[in-house]
């Protein structure tokens, strides 16, 4: 057998995501969607893929260099909506499982965001986003016509101006319209200055049900209110839920139950999210998971997923359903039904993140990936339990890639509580030989590390280095104490929590040479980055990437800035000293390891002035330090960044790394 190489940067090439799998309504077939970067056009594409029950074979059904979302089946089972952006903008398109072209069904200036089939087929339901311009009157869009040519100032009003990955925002309102698929005639339903978002139809296609933020100010308000809309009255009404947020709700086959998820305000944005259950007869509401003590859907860093969508909940009946949980650095699979019944309905030591169920057949079908398989499909027969790999796209690379499997741990912290992590040995690790160890720290902070394929640790490992990376209180997965923990206490018991794991590791290890520690991490991961090398010399390379470095001017500059300061780090903008408290800048003048800065230069979550500050301040004291801007990157370029400025990250970080660590 030929020796297997060791993994490369530019193995993200190899490397497709399989994501969105859905059920013909008789469960005899299936479509999916398999995405891959396009290394001609520096893009990432998408086409659809067919999976047929009775041979279990896949194949792709479209062959094209755009991007492909949003699948839905008709009613009847003979033809399925996309959105597609063949034609630039995300438009809805029309196919026939017999073949031949799709149809394209909207032609909007802005693009669609979302489309469902009415439950007879015969109409499409979809979201565009409206211009405050469209609410002026004649006299005002003429006279703006008029100096189109002409540069104007931006004039702004509200403190929400600008979101990572959109950039500066006019000011817009999604809206929701019909489109009869038999004459084409698109009606506008749902308009104004809110943002509105339909969930899912009443069987029998007189209502629906959708959420919106209503007319308020937008500064201030963090709640969605859930709403049922008839068709014949064309009115509303309020269904009640707590102050927050509403979320993939599904009505019961026969149009009687609601099962939705709510995100609370209880701890803001650490708040587990729940499943709920609403009899539309009796206006009951009732909380399913409250006994769980953890969150429903996926709230995992990775760096492979592209285009994920997961159900949050699924009829299998009008009884049974299923749903995610993200527990103990997994997405299982649970089943519930309205009596109150939870259990898991597959769980292991892997991420689901994407699925879907056909009752009739009691077959689910999910995407999944492990610490050493990135993406496929697979197959659940529920009776039995037995999951079967449908696809093997990675088969070839695996095979011919050498792939550390990471080894699980756990070890005791503050408070004698107890965090969980993963360790990787170097690829090609011998006996005897000394090895340097980095540790890598996730964002959020309310995200987590799980057992999924990173590239990035993959990466480092093949590099020759062992890695370290944990869930510190804060993260995802745990228990709501857990989770909530880090707010208010930023640098105190998440800080010890990962310092802790390496004093667990190297304790365990001796090959791990101490002399040679590094320390990485992105956001909330980069801020930790930059906490731990103003408070100790242990590490002799670090690398902070879309940090935090001060809350003060955080909390002015972020698309997210004034209001996640008051959550996380729980100090109002007058609070200048417990803001300044927190802040690796103003640990400056500790700060000896040499350390590179990487930023993004459209990144507005953490904006690009946090590293300027802190490349500036290291400078003037002389310290050893690097600044790297990347261009036309926002806050995700790690994973949804352009391919040739994602390789670049990764070549900088393992370089930095090589230079003060080999």
């Amino acid at each position: 057998m030929a020796e297997k190489k060791l993994m490369q940067a530019d193995d993200l090439f190899h490397i497709s995501s399989i994501s969105d799998p859905r059920f013909s309504p008789d469960g005899s077939e299936a479509l999916f969607i398999r995405t891959e970067m396009d290394k001609e056009k520096n893009t990432y594409v998408s086409n659809l893929y067919h999976w047929d029950r009775a041979t279990n074979k896949t194949g792709a059904w479209t062959h094209g260099k755009d991007r492909v979302s949003g699948i839905q089946w008709a009613p009847n089972g003979e033809e399925f909506l996309f959105l597609s952006t063949r034609n630039e903008k995300n438009q809805v398109f029309l196919m026939s499982k017999n073949g031949g072209e799709a149809k394209q069904i909207t032609d909007e200036e802005k693009g669609v965001n979302n489309a469902i089939f009415s439950p007879d087929g015969k109409k499409v339901i979809y979201h565009v986003s409206a211009d405050k311009e469209e609410y002026k009157n004649d006299d005002e869009k003429a006279e703006e016509k008029d100096e189109k040519d002409l540069p104007k100032p931006k004039v702004i009003e509200r403190m929400k101006y600008k979101a990572d990955s959109v950039g500066l925002l006019e000011e817009s309102f999604q809206q929701v319209k019909l489109v009869n698929l038999e004459d084409e005639k698109v009606e506008t339903l749902l308009s104004g200055k809110q943002n509105f978002n339909v969930l899912d139809w009443i069987p029998n296609g007189q209502s629906f049900f959708y959420v919106t933020d209503e007319e308020v100010d937008q500064d201030f308000n963090f709640n969605m209110n859930l709403y049922r809309y008839d068709l014949d009255s064309k009115q509303s009404s309020l269904i009640e839920t707590e102050d927050g947020y509403v979320s993939g709700l599904r009505v019961s086959p026969d149009g009687k139950q609601l099962l939705f998820v709510e995100m609370g305000r209880t701890y803001e944005n650490a708040t587990h999210t729940e499943l709920y259950h609403y009899d539309l007869e009796t206006g009951i509401k009732t909380c399913l998971t409250e006994g769980l003590d953890a969150p429903v859907g996926d709230f995992v860093v990775a760096d492979i997923q592209q285009q994920p969508v997961l159900q949050l909940v699924v009829w299998a009946s009008n009884r049974d359903f299923y749903f995610p949980v993200s527990t103990q650095g997994n997405i299982v699979l649970y089943y519930g039904n309205v009596d109150g019944e939870l259990y898991p309905a597959l769980q292991d030591d892997f991420h689901i993140y994407g699925f879907d169920v056909n009752g009739e057949n009691q077959q689910a079908l999910l995407t999944i990936s492990t610490p050493t398989s990135p993406s496929e499909l697979y197959s659940l027969d529920i009776p039995s339990g037995e999951l079967t790999q449908v696809t093997h796209f990675h088969q070839s690379f695996l095979e011919n890639t050498e792939v550390v499997k990471p080894e699980a741990i756990s070890y005791t912290s503050k408070d004698d509580w107890t965090v969980h992590g993963w360790f990787m040995k170097p690829a090609g690790y011998e006996e005897g030989k000394k090895y340097p160890m980095i540790v890598n720290i996730h964002g959020g902070p309310h995200a987590f590390y799980a057992n999924t394929f990173f590239h990035e640790m993959q990466l480092l490992a093949a590099k020759g280095y062992a890695v370290l990376y944990v869930n510190p209180r804060g993260s995802h997965s745990y228990s709501q104490e857990f989770v909530d923990a880090v707010r208010g206490d930023y640098g105190n018991g998440d800080y010890e929590d990962i310092m802790n794991g390496v004093d667990y590791i190297t304790n365990r290890y001796d090959w791990i040479d101490q002399e040679r520690l590094g320390v990485t991490g992105g956001s909330y991961g980069g801020f930790m980055t930059n906490w731990i090398v103003g408070h100790t010399n242990r590490f002799k390379a670090a690398v902070t990437q879309r940090s935090i470095s001060n809350w003060i001017s955080f909390r002015g500059v972020s698309d997210i800035g004034y209001y996640f300061s008051d959550w996380q780090i729980q100090a109002e903008f007058s609070d200048v000293e417990k803001l300044w408290k927190h802040s690796p800048i103003a640990y400056v003048d500790k700060m000896e390891t040499p350390l590179l800065i990487i930023h993004n230069e459209n990144d507005f979550r953490c904006p690009i002035e946090q590293a300027e500050q802190l490349f500036v301040a290291l400078k003037y004291r002389q310290q050893k330090t690097k600044f790297v801007r990347f261009p036309e990157a926002d806050h995700n370029l790690s994973r949804t960044g352009k391919p040739n400025l994602r390789l670049e990250r990764l070549n900088h970080i393992v370089g930095w790394f090589d230079e003060h660590l080999a």
